[in-house]
């Protein structure tokens, strides 16, 4: 634990020094309170009150397509990318070798791997059952490979990884034929969901009880963390950009202007490479990098230039610097809550959405509701470590 300091790849960045600074820059008050709106939206997402009637805009995608929902973890992987440049940057900047900087990286990478084991398996830990892929195991994989990049790399050679990324992830899906099913869109559907190279893959690494509901794929496997990469790849040239020498104004026009350019390449890729979260298509890698880029230009404009909106945005800051402690206390309180059972069979967790559904007849707006309190409730320990100055550091 650290009082008053920055934390993890999660958490809230400073804005860092510029090489040869002897102080830390201004916090990027806009980069707090996206990460904090987007930590917000996945509780609500992850814990709706009623599975079966979840409010529409936190419904994931079936397959295809691509929703409100859907935009959330690419967002919180678009965020790693710009704390990874600006936690970086610092160090080189104080003098930290680069073997320095790995083992560090090495190590928090281990720690929010097991930390995303534990909340696959809680509260009873069934190691035969035990799901490896997940949310804080992607963030983890994608949060080093992004240091080695840091590290090792140049801006031209992100760039150019970035391309090559979503390009040869486009070919591997469309045209590599899949062992003993054929080739996409000859053979078998392209995408289909069960014969594509991803979910095969899955299904060859890991036995179906390690994988995702114990199925055929996993939405967070190994093949499909590769254009996921990609996703944080942006946020790490968003993060250079910040980071150059330039009036804010140009900072910010730079970000729309990035958006807009992503978002609409992202949409007439679509036609061809549909937008799928579960595959984490390419289109999908630039159609969410362009909303990331524009709610970050929306922020940054706002905060860091204007200096506006400090009060209604205050909810979100607080989530937003401790957005790994908040993320881990909903999904282990979620778990509890259902793991709890009454001698019926009920689970504390539909106990206690029943007067959500008896006062509002609406049951996909009493769904939201209990979200909404949901997250109320997960509010309180990032608060109190808040008003205390503290921000939980792995």
């Amino acid at each position: 634990m650290a009082s008053g300091e920055q934390v993890s790849v999660m958490e809230a960045p400073s804005a860092g020094a510029l090489p040869g600074a002897t102080k830390a820059a201004p916090r990027l008050q806009s980069l707090d309170v996206l990460r904090g709106l987007t930590v917000a939206i996945m509780i609500m997402v992850n814990t709706s009150g009623d599975g079966a009637h979840t409010y529409r805009f936190l419904v994931h995608s079936r397959w295809n397509g691509c929703t409100l929902a859907d935009v959330v973890f690419p967002c919180f992987l678009f965020m790693v990318g710009i704390s990874s440049v600006f936690s970086v940057s610092s160090r080189l900047a104080q003098g930290a070798s680069r073997s320095q900087i790995l083992a560090q990286a090495a190590r928090r990478t281990l720690i929010i791997f097991a930390l995303g084991l534990v909340v696959n398996s809680f509260p009873t830990f069934p190691i035969h059952t035990l799901r490896v892929f997940g949310v804080l195991q992607r963030i983890a994989l994608c949060y080093f490979t992004t240091v080695l990049f840091l590290v090792w790399g140049n801006t031209r050679t992100i760039a150019v990884s970035l391309f090559t990324i979503l390009i040869g992830y486009w070919v591997l899906l469309r045209w590599v034929p899949v062992p003993g099913l054929g080739i996409p869109g000859i053979g078998i559907p392209f995408l289909d969901p069960f014969a594509n190279l991803p979910a095969w893959l899955d299904r060859h690494l890991l036995p179906a009880r390690h994988l995702y509901h114990q199925g055929f794929y996993d939405p967070e496997g190994l093949l499909s963390s590769v254009p996921a990469v990609a996703s944080t790849l942006v946020g790490v040239l968003a993060g250079k950009w910040i980071r150059g020498k330039r009036i804010p104004l140009a900072t910010a026009h730079g970000l729309m202007l990035a958006g807009c350019f992503s978002l609409v390449a992202g949409f007439l890729w679509s036609h061809w490479f549909p937008l799928n979260k579960r595959l984490w298509t390419s289109s999908f890698v630039l159609w969410t990098s362009g909303i990331n880029l524009l709610a970050l230009w929306f922020f940054y404009r706002l905060i860091d230039i204007r200096h506006r909106g400090r009060l209604w945005t205050y909810p979100a800051k607080v989530f937003g610097v401790n957005a790994l402690t908040a993320y881990v206390v909903s999904e282990l309180l979620a778990s509890l809550l259902d793991s709890v059972r009454f001698a019926s069979g009920q689970s504390l967790q539909r106990w206690l959405f029943h007067p959500f559904a008896f006062f509002i007849p609406n049951l996909a707006v009493a769904a939201l509701a209990y979200a909404i309190a949901f997250v109320a409730l997960c509010f309180i320990p990032p608060w109190i470590l808040y008003r205390k100055r503290v921000f939980l550091k792995v």
